[in-house]
């Protein structure tokens, strides 16, 4: 029997049915952006994430549907992060209680005259239990579990207080919205037993808050922080994102629509990125061109490539590649055939990396890249006339040439750098934070060493891939 021998009526109601159906497991259906995968994924590593995005971008869907399969045990194929084999005790949060019911709870279970059509599956929904005071709020729920035990969610605000975040031990916790860091400190004090997740999700419109501060200044292998912008979302047209971009008062724009928080002085590159961006293009054959690399193991070796317009002098940052735990073998695989000389920090002579007291610049050339002859530094009659490596002074030739128009990065090639570059920040005392700048680290040391740059085909009479010289004789 085919469709035209169905009754039209008949027809509605199968329709009706599987999208009733559908509408009722979401679970199985969810598809993550990039940067909410990413913010999955890093939980089979990092114990405290934090997805930091604009305005409806999709921060508070992610927190549902994590915060859904950890309840469920439903994890889907793709799923590399953190899992529970069994039911969970957990807690869910916002900043008051009329928040909470309109946001979180209904992304959990669906709004007030629709339960079960949220991230949680309706056949896994078995009690609802009611909170006092809003009405439409509940104080938990309990979830069936894949194991066959029953996982347990409670809701909590952060206008009710610490009191009310303390005494119970805890698998997971969600904060959606910022949170103030007492209630984030007694989030982590509640899953400190098994050392279990705590994740949230919001924009960044306090600014550097306490809470923002620890994932910025506060450098530990237990924190993760992903980043997301308007563009990395798709349920927005190009003209939807335009006109939500021109809502927004100025002051506010970098925090709704990039996630990036108000750093006032604290934010080393201020330049706006459309000024930056440009579409990609062939490089004209007379403009030579620099590869920078930035050595990493634990965080991120970064590799970097730019062109020359000398004509013009202006410096364009091609593509960016981050690899995190490879080996500098896999680091030459992955860009040889970018075929370019590589600008490199002075830590290559005297770091291993796995290289059984090789030094790191030597394992590269062993692996047939072009290093060139010596660390990245300026020119003896340039910025320092010893011809130094100040980290300040390459961050202020960067910012000259972004205010001057002569610094453009190709678009769509280059998310890891941008992405360093919205954070990139001082500490309350003027410092330089050194983390998460792995990307523009390698921009910086080609752009150190731009006069050493070559047109396509041309090869260093310095490349010496089986014999290195020590510092002194270079």
């Amino acid at each position: 029997m085919n469709l035209q021998q169905i009754e039209p009526e008949k027809i509605e109601q199968l329709i009706a049915a599987l999208e009733a159906e559908a509408n009722e497991d979401k679970l199985a259906s969810y598809k993550p952006y990039l940067k909410q995968a990413e913010f999955h994924a890093a939980g089979a590593k990092h114990r405290e994430r934090l997805l930091m995005a604009g305005n409806q971008l999709g921060k508070t869907l992610a927190g549902a549907f994590e915060t859904a399969m950890h309840l469920t045990g439903r994890y889907p194929e793709w799923w590399k992060g953190k899992r529970f084999d069994s039911p969970i005790m957990a807690w869910a949060g916002g900043d008051r209680g009329t928040t909470v019911r309109d946001t979180v709870q209904a992304k959990l279970v669906g709004p007030a005259d629709a339960i079960g059509t949220g991230a949680i599956p309706k056949d896994a929904l078995l009690e609802l239990m009611p909170a006092h005071g809003v009405p439409g709020l509940l104080d938990t729920i309990r979830v069936r579990h894949v194991s066959g035990g029953v996982s347990t969610l409670g809701f909590k605000t952060y206008e009710s207080g610490r009191e009310k975040w303390q005494g119970t031990t805890l698998q997971f916790v969600w904060l959606d919205e910022e949170a103030p860091f007492e209630i984030y400190s007694e989030a982590l004090t509640r899953t400190n037993i098994g050392n279990n997740p705590v994740i949230l999700t919001f924009t960044p419109l306090l600014g550097v808050s306490e809470t923002v501060r620890r994932f910025l200044y506060d450098p530990s292998p237990d924190r993760h922080v992903s980043q997301m912008t308007i563009d990395d979302v798709q349920h927005y047209s190009a003209e939807e994102k335009a006109r939500i971009i021109a809502s927004y008062a100025e002051h506010e724009l970098e925090a709704r629509t990039k996630g990036i928080p108000v750093m006032g002085s604290g934010r080393v590159f201020r330049h706006a990125e459309d000024k930056l961006l440009v579409d990609p293009f062939e490089c004209p054959t007379h403009w030579p061109r620099i590869g920078g690399v930035d050595f990493g193991w634990t965080h991120y070796a970064a590799f970097c490539e730019l062109w020359w317009d000398r004509d013009l002098d202006i410096v364009y940052l091609v593509r960016t590649l981050r690899l995190k735990e490879q080996t500098p073998l896999e680091h030459c695989q992955a860009v040889r055939h970018w075929n370019l000389q590589w600008a490199w920090p002075h830590d290559g002579r005297n770091e291993t990396l796995a290289g059984a007291g090789v030094a790191l610049v030597k394992q590269y050339r062993d692996g047939k890249l072009d290093m060139l002859f010596e660390h990245a530094q300026f020119p003896p009659d340039g910025i320092e006339k010893t011809g130094g490596t100040s980290v300040e002074a390459g961050i202020q030739m960067m910012n000259d040439r972004m205010r001057g128009g002569r610094w453009k990065v190709f678009r769509g090639q280059n998310d890891g750098w941008l992405e360093e570059y919205r954070l990139y920040h001082r500490d309350p005392d003027g410092k330089l934070v050194k983390k998460n700048d792995d990307a523009i680290s390698a921009s910086r040391y080609a752009l150190m060493m731009l006069r050493h740059a070559r047109v396509a085909g041309w090869k260093s009479r310095f490349y010496q891939p089986l014999e290195y010289q020590p510092l002194g004789i270079v």
